[in-house]
């Protein structure tokens, strides 16, 4: 079986060279290694303007270790974390911080709205102990892009610290750390960068950091004393993923070649576009309104049409050589499909086409969903 097309959030397609960057065995200690490293940190700082203020800390794993990572060393024992949730990894903060036995709250939306910074702006002048927010960037449960500009104003305005998960949005988004206030952002290797999955990193406001000595609870998630293992001699604490981190850096040089974040965004968002076109055309509909969508995953509803099963059309997509992802919704049955990694025009083209066929194949003669709160799910 040829290799897929993964229109997914994330493992993605890579390229061939950062594959290739995968075939040399690194000594952890060794100064080319250790070059390596420093050069990572300092792109990601670069790429959010955040060099001046904040230092970015690497950890081994995938993108909820870097957020677990975060959301421990920061918040303090007697501090209180809000959580803005509107969808699956808002709701999967708050069980972290539940299960690190920290003091949490949430403000809930559907995931098909996003989260009004009014009703945060009340909730901090109401509650004084809330010492942290929590917001997701771009949420991939439904592909929606919350207003990430207003929830870090108003967290500014009450001198609260914002952590934002832009797990989905780092590196094709701009976030800019001059003009948005933030005590930490989170991301992966694996997403908008384009490297392969098996890091995580925080970019932490420096001082936030200092601050944190001892509040981790767990010695392998420490960022704090990650952070000063890797100023005192450039090494990780534990074994680093070498291998991940060499496909990493050779995604970053491929990244800056297309531009950086804008570069990126402006394929991503051509790839969005031409999707949903597409999908139009054959009938699908979006979940999320086109003003609060981001150009990263989109969300079709299920169609009406009761030949349409998902696991049938998932399979024989993936015999044609492309992977989608099932819905994680709540609000309406669905599946969703990416506009990221390293595909263009003629993947989402050829793509758009096995979904054509696909439903031929399938008798279905729309996309067409039924009426919101009729849609069955048929997986």
């Amino acid at each position: 079986m040829r290799e897929p097309i993964l229109l997914t959030p994330g493992p993605l397609t890579t390229s061939a060279t950062v594959k290739q960057a995968m075939l040399r065995d690194w000594g952890s200690r060794d100064a080319a290694f250790i070059a390596l490293n420093r050069r990572i940190r300092e792109r990601l700082l670069a790429l959010a303007q955040a060099a001046d203020s904040h230092v970015c800390v690497p950890v081994q794993g995938s993108g909820t270790f870097a957020v677990e990572a975060t959301i421990g060393t920061l918040v303090p024992g007697d501090g209180r974390l809000l959580v803005l949730v509107n969808g699956a990894y808002g709701r999967r903060m708050v069980r972290i911080a539940e299960v690190i036995g920290l003091a949490v709250t949430s403000l809930s939306w559907p995931e098909d709205e996003a989260v009004d910074a009014q009703a945060l702006d009340q909730a901090l002048a109401a509650d004084p102990a809330i010492s942290h927010v929590a917001v997701v960037h771009c949420e991939t449960t439904s592909g929606i892009l919350n207003p990430l500009q207003d929830v870090a104003d108003v967290c500014a305005r009450h001198r609260r610290s914002l952590l934002i998960d832009a797990m989905s949005s780092f590196g094709a988004l701009p976030i800019d750390a001059r003009q948005t206030p933030f005590a930490a952002v989170m991301a992966s290797a694996n997403k908008c960068l384009e490297g392969v999955p098996g890091v995580g990193f925080a970019l932490i406001r420096r001082e936030a950091l200092e601050a944190a000595k001892n509040n981790a609870p767990s010695l392998s998630l420490d960022l704090y004393d990650q952070w000063q293992g890797l100023e005192a001699n450039g090494q990780w604490r534990f074994t680093p993923p070498t291998h991940v981190l060499a496909a990493f850096d050779q995604a970053l040089d491929e990244h800056a070649e297309e531009g950086g974040v804008a570069g990126r965004g402006a394929r991503y968002r051509r790839n969005h576009q031409l999707l949903v076109e597409g999908m139009s055309g054959l009938g699908f509909a979006m979940l999320v309104p086109p003003l609060l969508q981001a150009p990263i995953i989109v969300t079709f509803l299920m169609p009406a049409d009761p030949r349409f099963v998902f696991a049938e059309f998932y399979d024989r997509l993936r015999e044609k050589g492309f992977a989608i992802y099932p819905g994680k919704l709540t609000v309406a049955a669905s599946f969703r499909i990416g506009c990221i990694g390293r595909i263009g025009e003629a993947e989402i083209r050829a793509a758009l086409a096995a979904i054509g066929e696909t439903m031929r194949e399938m008798g279905v003669a729309s996309g067409a969903p039924a009426p919101r709160g009729e849609t069955e799910s048929r997986e």
